[in-house]
């Protein structure tokens, strides 16, 4: 337990372990967030004011997973940092600036959403797809500025700066970073943003609570309720969101306040682990909410469905009824072959020049089958009309 693999600070038993959840988490979070853009690009009616917070937030989680490999190969070998100066600034300015993002993201959402339960007729004027486009590239612009000290912050050092070893290379907060307080002040300025919009959340909805519970007589008729459970789905998923988010974070921003300043042996090795943690919980953080949209979000799956599934088991299903039509009438090449080509408009058409298939159609009612296909197709947009994926709106 106590072996060290060559150059890591970490025995392999913590090494292995923590490169396994890492990896999985970089598989579910690239999956599932391309899944989220994909999702709400994909269908113009879920392009809603709320999903393009939460698109803009899948986009930041992705970019966060560009620093996975540069802080796997960190864990396995702290030196010597191969990968030059550039990229050991950005991989940490990209992390900073994206976490930024995402809280700014959250707080703007909840907002958003508290405008639209406490004061809606002021939400249908202020919260429009323009403004709230125009308020996404703000946040950006504003998260990005913020985290521009982490440039200056971190940067290849070595052991001796009067004797360059380059197999002592290390990619860490720079001796000037420390010296001149610089790394205090954007350690002040990071928990700034985590703590100050954690309290604004708190205030958000526990407002956003207390309006849903006093007009729980107020609303009358299905419309109405409608609108009510539908607040209730939107307001609980973004709860569990915001949960998640400072679940994942409290323990980094702890740790970095408690550990700065060690000299010890024993609260060097403490802070140590309690990095190794902070990153899991950082890429958990950025892989978790796609999770929790499909389940929670009955809306988010049905989408997920209709975009990546049904098109694929239409496809098989024809093809399967094709094999069956020329079990029962074997063709000669000549028809085959027709048959073969035709298969798209099987598919698109419902219809086929191949008169064995044509027969074969009439016996097993796929005129049926191919004009149902249709109406899924023509219903496509109807049924996902309205929907606020991947939370309902």
């Amino acid at each position: 337990d106590h072996y060290h693999y060559e150059d890591s600070l970490f025995p392999t038993s913590t090494l292995i372990p923590v490169t396994v959840i890492c990896l999985l988490l970089f598989l579910v979070g690239v999956t599932g967030n391309a899944m989220t853009i994909l999702i709400i690009q994909h269908f113009k009616d879920m392009k809603t004011t709320t999903n393009l917070y939460l698109s803009s937030m899948a986009v930041s989680d992705l970019v966060i997973f560009l620093s996975l490999p540069f802080d796997l190969y960190r864990l396995w070998k702290y030196t010597p940092w191969v990968f030059g100066e550039l990229v050991c600034r950005l991989s940490h300015y990209i992390n900073e600036g994206c976490t930024y993002a995402t809280i700014l993201h959250i707080t703007a959402l909840s907002v958003e959403r508290y405008l639209a339960i406490c004061f809606p007729l002021k939400a249908k004027v202020l919260a429009t797809k323009q403004r709230v486009k125009f308020v996404i590239l703000a946040m950006w612009g504003f998260a990005l500025l913020s985290a521009t000290p982490v440039i200056f912050l971190v940067g290849v050092e070595y052991d001796n700066d009067t004797h360059l070893d380059d197999s002592t290379r290390q990619c860490k907060p720079t001796r000037y970073a420390i010296a001149s307080g610089l790394l205090h002040t954007t350690i002040w300025v990071s928990t700034v943003y985590f703590f100050c919009p954690m309290f604004c959340l708190i205030f958000l909805y526990g407002s956003i609570g207390r309006k849903l519970w006093r007009s729980k007589g107020d609303l009358q008729g299905p419309s109405a309720m409608g609108r009510k459970r539908s607040h209730k789905q939107t307001i609980k998923i973004l709860a569990v969101v915001v949960l998640a988010f400072a679940i994942c974070w409290l323990p980094f921003h702890v740790g970095r306040n408690l550990f700065t300043h060690v000299d010890d042996y024993f609260g060097a090795k403490l802070s140590q682990d309690f990095n190794v943690a902070s990153m899991v919980l950082f890429y958990l953080s950025a892989s978790i909410n796609p999770i929790l949209y499909n389940v929670m979000s009955r809306k988010y799956r049905a989408a997920a469905w209709q975009l990546f599934f049904r098109h694929r088991h239409r496809r098989r299903r024809h093809r399967n009824q094709v094999l069956r039509a020329e079990q029962k009438h074997p063709l000669s090449q000549e028809d085959a072959h027709t048959c073969q080509e035709s298969f798209v408009v099987v598919y698109d058409e419902g219809n086929t020049p191949c008169p064995h298939l044509q027969d074969c159609r009439k016996e097993e009612g796929w005129g049926k089958e191919a004009q149902d296909g249709e109406d899924l197709s023509n219903e496509k947009g109807e049924r996902l009309r309205g929907m606020g994926l991947p939370v309902d709106e």
